[in-house]
């Protein structure tokens, strides 16, 4: 339509031209951190490395670095900000007629605007179960009083002392996925008889962990850098979760085989927990059962609460700009949403108000962030599920993988007796890491 043109064309100068900027700005930082007496010069990510650094003060000094670079240009960031803002509820808002700016964003996943508010609201609900695991961590840490927001990410460990041979660790996931269904382990097993994985690790060879699925049937890439640790065991079974998502939507054509984004996390955290489980139940180890228990609610804490937040705040500061407010009154709105995201549990310092400018999703992609929360949320509620009613649950989570991206969340939940707007199917997946939590508390310190 001539309308949309004209909008493709006014955002190539405009609001695009506005985002790329910002990645100019930000892609040039330089951060200077001096680590056992050596001045380095960093990247943001290199810099980053440094918050799980088993130093007190050098996690601290990583944290200060990022916010004095950043908030040196808070005027130019916070105004591009301002304008992306704008924008996205002059054209959204005001000619597109979405009910609200994050209406656009719920269109895009195909989930209805209540659902979304039901989400939020239930993570900040269920903010309290998060609080009392950073008193634990403050406590395994040695931190007298409050953990402060600089150690959130502090290693409980160096390096484990348990390595696992990479043979045992396929055998493990296998097994532990033929435990759940003979199915999703035969299409894991697919993987590893077709040599589509790279786990080994390489000078020379990408770093982390993906899987790619390119057409339906085609059986899936894994790639990984394994080394031992138990936590990569779950990384390994993470992924080939997504590999048997796509395995079980084959039947479905290329432009419908690939889930929605609200739902391509479920199988890969689903094998997740499923070896998780198998993990603890093997080890007697307390010591290492805390730390395999504490690394699965860091994980949920990072994608759940983190980014409910990140959206939250972005509700807020949408309504705030379009009534006329500054980038200082943003910094209070920002730093009382981590307070109230943190409670009593964690110290906040001030320098933590300017976070919302090193936040590259909000000025790219508004309000994306909850599809995390959304995706990790939605499968350990459904693993909860299956916690509770065993076997009975289990054609419940084939039917949801089969369907792939070829109908809408919300019919594939309902097609499988799941009311996303309920809030008690949200509380089941903080159920799940409550009962985590339950078994830190009862650990010995």
């Amino acid at each position: 339509e001539a309308e949309e043109k004209v909008i493709n064309i006014k955002d190539v100068n405009g609001v695009n031209a506005l985002t790329t900027l910002y990645d100019m700005i930000t892609n040039k930082f330089v951060f200077e951190l001096e680590v056992e007496g050596e001045k380095k010069q960093l990247t943001r990510g290199e810099l980053m490395t440094y918050v799980r650094h088993p130093s007190p003060d050098i996690r601290a000094a990583a944290y200060q670095e990022l916010y004095r670079v950043y908030g040196q240009e808070t005027s130019v960031l916070s105004q591009i900000y301002f304008h992306r803002v704008r924008d996205w509820t002059s054209e959204n808002v005001k000619l597109r007629k979405f009910s609200s700016p994050i209406s656009v964003r719920n269109l895009a996943n195909d989930i209805p605007d209540a659902v979304v508010n039901t989400l939020l609201d239930v993570c900040a609900e269920q903010a309290s179960i998060f609080h009392r695991y950073f008193k634990l961590k403050a406590g395994w840490l040695g931190i007298p009083g409050k953990l402060r927001r600089y150690d959130l990410y502090a290693p409980l460990r160096q390096e484990s002392t348990k390595k696992i041979d990479y043979s045992r660790a396929v055998d493990m996931v296998l097994d532990s996925l033929h435990e759940f269904s003979p199915i999703v382990a035969r299409h894991a097993r697919r993987i590893f008889d077709e040599g589509h994985i790279d786990a080994e690790v390489r000078p020379g060879k990408r770093g982390g962990a993906f899987c790619a699925s390119i057409l339906p049937g085609l059986t899936p890439w894994v790639l990984a850098n394994y080394t031992g640790e138990p936590r990569e065991v779950a990384t390994l079974a993470h992924e080939l979760g997504h590999a048997i998502h796509a395995l079980m939507a084959a039947d479905h054509s290329v432009l419908t085989f690939h889930s929605a984004l609200p739902l391509a996390e479920t199988a890969s955290v689903f094998a997740e927990m499923l070896l998780t489980d198998r993990l603890l139940a093997e080890e007697n180890d307390l010591a290492l059962r805390r730390d395999i228990l504490a690394e699965a609610i860091d994980d949920s804490y990072a994608t759940i609460l983190r980014q409910a937040y990140f959206v939250l705040f972005e509700r807020e500061a949408h309504r705030l700009i379009v009534e006329g407010s500054t980038a200082d009154q943003l910094n209070q709105v920002y730093l009382a949403n981590l307070t109230q995201q943190f409670g009593d549990s964690i110290e906040v310092n001030e320098e933590f108000q300017r976070e919302w400018i090193c936040i590259p999703h909000i000025y790219h992609t508004p309000f994306y962030c909850y599809a995390y929360s959304f995706g990790q949320l939605l499968a350990l509620s459904l693993y909860q599920q299956y916690k509770e009613k065993g076997d009975a649950f289990k054609p419940t989570l084939l039917k949801i993988l089969a369907y792939g991206g070829s109908a809408s969340p919300n019919h594939i939940l309902t097609e499988a007796g799941i009311n996303m707007a309920d809030p008690d199917f949200w509380r089941g997946g903080f159920k799940f890491i409550e009962g985590m939590v339950d078994e830190l508390e009862r650990i010995p310190a």
